[in-house]
């Protein structure tokens, strides 16, 4: 259709693939071919655009931001070639310390609305630093975490539309770690690490958390979980890969759903998609 969506539905699924050339090995063209997936966001792509292209490129318009770094990061979008094609793409969150780093693309486009009139939606696949507390690696998570409070409300301010989905590799509240209390001294749930995502789901900045709002005040559901002992059988894990959204997108998102997979060995990645429907 001319103005992306389905019936004026709009699917925007996330995943940390931990590696496309792997994730396809073990089933992610399954799972995407059934999905009908408008707008696609991956984060550690960890391949060249070649490897990408040969994968994606024949159905998709792709957004890749390679890292300088073999093997490391690598994030994407990529949209439908039939229906959703963007009008603008920009590499980069605006910091050069992180120009080459792999870890942020956006992507603009034109809907539809309710009312027939043109909407601009600007989305960004994001991949925020794992860190480690009291390393060099946590200075630099801090640093993009900063740049993030500089960069969303420029980006709120120029679309009718703000997104911003990845793995963010923070925990915002209890709610989002099965054991907090294990981790309260770990990269990913330190209190300063969750004292961002307070301005980013506050009055300061204003996005919100879509997947929390749609599921309330439950545990999880959790999109990441360890490879070590039980804790994907268990469902021990973490929520962090969000969906990001300025109020008015927000307001229009009508589902968000983890496509957790059935078992341990049917999985592609260590992460589960998360996949929202937004109602234009």
């Amino acid at each position: 259709m001319s103005n992306g969506t389905q019936n004026g539905h709009l699917r925007i699924a996330s995943v940390n693939v931990n590696g496309i050339r792997a994730a396809y090995k073990h089933g992610m063209a399954d799972w995407l071919a059934a999905r009908e997936v408008d707008i696609l966001c991956l984060q550690e792509v960890r391949a060249p655009d070649a490897v990408v292209e040969g994968f994606l490129g024949e159905d998709w318009h792709l957004q890749h931001a390679e890292a300088e770094a073999k093997g490391r990061a690598g994030v994407l979008i990529a949209s439908r070639k039939d229906s959703l094609e963007p009008t603008a793409t920009r590499v980069g969150i605006g910091e050069d310390y992180f120009a080459t780093t792999g870890r942020w693309v956006e992507a603009d486009y034109v809907l539809k609305d309710s009312a027939g009139k043109d909407a601009t939606l600007t989305v960004v696949s994001a991949y925020v630093h794992s860190g480690e507390a009291d390393t060099p690696k946590q200075v630099d998570k801090y640093r993009f975490l900063d740049t993030m409070i500089s960069r969303l409300p420029q980006l709120a301010a120029a679309s009718d539309h703000a997104l911003v989905v990845g793995d963010l590799n923070v925990g915002h509240t209890k709610l989002d770690i099965k054991n907090w209390r294990g981790n309260v001294k770990r990269a990913g749930f330190l209190p300063e690490e969750r004292a961002y995502f307070d301005r980013f789901f506050g009055g300061e900045i204003g996005f919100k958390d879509v997947a929390r709002e749609l599921a309330g005040e439950v545990d999880g559901p959790y999109t990441w979980w360890s490879n070590r002992g039980q804790a994907f059988t268990n469902d021990t894990g973490w929520r962090i890969d969000y969906h990001m959204a300025t109020p008015g997108l927000a307001a229009l998102a009508k589902q968000a759903v983890v496509d957790r997979a059935e078992s341990y060995e049917s999985r592609f990645s260590d992460h589960a998609p998360l996949v929202v429907d937004y109602k234009f």
